[in-house]
């Protein structure tokens, strides 16, 4: 999905830019309609930053200082504080200070007349799932319980993407060591050993001669090889970035061996997760999966989500408008219709997001316990390679007695 930078007004006749995720400049028109404001102009949002690794703009919030400033904020909440007096004070003196200048303006939008999730939103650097969250907790009148249920949220949502970050670092060591060493020893180590060949005059095996020549072109253009693989993996990148390319690859990704499976069943976790804590809130069911698929990572999970949606809208259950789309589990569809049909659906999709995020863990322990293994066999039969493909002309020259 793109971003676009949207002028909007509202009731109040206030004019402010907005961020709008949408797959279109139509689609943004029409979910900023949708939200009650004014459309006066729309733009391609295009963040260099933002392109090579989402999150990664300054005014972004990071994760951590994200949690600690809603528990602080809470805490405040639930003292009996006015909303305006919190901000007062977390705005001076939030744990993170990058926090502090988004905090003041957030303040400065409160004092002069908006509420705090039109704030929220005006600001810009907020989810979106928090925005409508807050919003739902405003209108309920259960702001304090709202913001707990979000901080739950934000806790099995970081802890989640933590434990699978730690469990790629070492397949990922691993990998550039390999890369490393087999690179020193091709355009490096090779060159002199030939070189040292030609010198003796030594009848090289097969082996040796592949190898080489492999090796010696490859050093002679090093440079212009890694350059080519720059450029290519850059405009793969921005082509992956773009709609698109983002929707192309998403499409495949269910199609990769072991891999596929699990990354359905993550993104799935983390929708139901999100439905479950913006109903919960008090959010509708229809907004409530429009505000899902804009925070969910996969364009081809989002553009089914927002199908699903349609098809709520028009007066299907949930369960049978995810069916539809062929790419929600069975298991989870009887567990929403469950839900559905017992008044507990926010209750059930936390069940949902739990099981299919155990499942994912477990998964994925098992997966990458090998990869590590199989990296290893890789290295060792590369590496072993190498070695007797240089070493097996000395053997020719100790045995024949030093030429041909």
């Amino acid at each position: 999905m793109a971003e676009f930078v949207c002028k909007v007004g509202d009731a109040s006749g206030r004019i402010f830019d907005q961020v709008e995720t949408a797959q279109s400049e139509d689609e943004a028109r029409q979910k900023l309609a949708d939200r009650g404001y004014y459309v006066f102009a729309v733009r391609h949002h295009f963040d260099l930053l933002e392109r090579l690794g989402p999150g990664r703009r300054s005014r972004m919030v990071r994760p951590d200082d994200f949690l600690i400033f809603n528990q602080q904020f809470n805490t405040l909440i639930k003292a009996g504080l006015p909303i305006l007096r919190a901000l007062d004070l977390l705005a001076e003196r939030a744990a993170a200070p990058r926090l502090r200048p988004i905090l003041g303006e957030v303040r400065e939008r409160v004092r002069a007349g908006a509420s705090l999730s039109e704030a929220l939103e005006a600001q810009g650097s907020f989810p979106l799932v928090y925005v409508t969250a807050v919003g739902a907790g405003e209108r309920s009148g259960n702001l304090s319980g709202v913001l707990e249920q979000y901080i739950g949220y934000l806790r099995v949502t970081t802890g989640f993407r933590s434990r699978l970050m730690t469990a790629l670092i070492y397949p990922a060591v691993l990998v550039a060591a390999a890369l490393l060493i087999v690179t020193f020893v091709v355009t490096y180590a090779m060159p002199q050993y030939a070189s040292l060949y030609h010198e003796l005059d030594i009848a090289l095996p097969a082996p040796t001669r592949i190898l080489l020549a492999v090796a010696l072109p490859l050093r002679n253009y090093f440079l212009a090889l890694v350059a080519a693989v720059a450029l290519g993996a850059v405009v793969v990148l921005f082509w992956t970035r773009s709609g698109a390319g983002a929707l192309a690859v998403d499409r495949f990704k269910p199609r990769v061996p072991l891999l596929g499976d699990v990354w359905v069943k993550a993104h799935l976790a983390q929708f139901v997760r999100t439905l479950s804590t913006l109903l919960g809130g008090g959010t509708p069911l229809v907004p409530a999966l429009h505000t899902s698929a804009a925070a969910i990572g996969s364009p081809l999970l989002a553009t089914t989500v927002e199908q699903a949606a349609a098809r709520v809208k028009e007066g299907q259950s949930l369960h049978a408008g995810l069916a539809e789309t062929h790419l929600i589990p069975g298991l989870a569809l009887e567990m929403i219709e469950v839900g559905e049909a017992s008044g507990a659906l926010a209750a059930m999709l936390t069940s949902v997001a739990e099981f299919y995020e155990e499942e994912v863990n477990t998964r994925l322990q098992r997966t990458l316990t090998w990869i590590p293994i199989v990296i290893l066999v890789v290295m060792a039969v590369v590496v072993g390679f190498i070695l007797i493909a240089l070493y097996l002309p000395m053997f020719s020259l100790q045995a024949g007695g030093g030429g041909r």
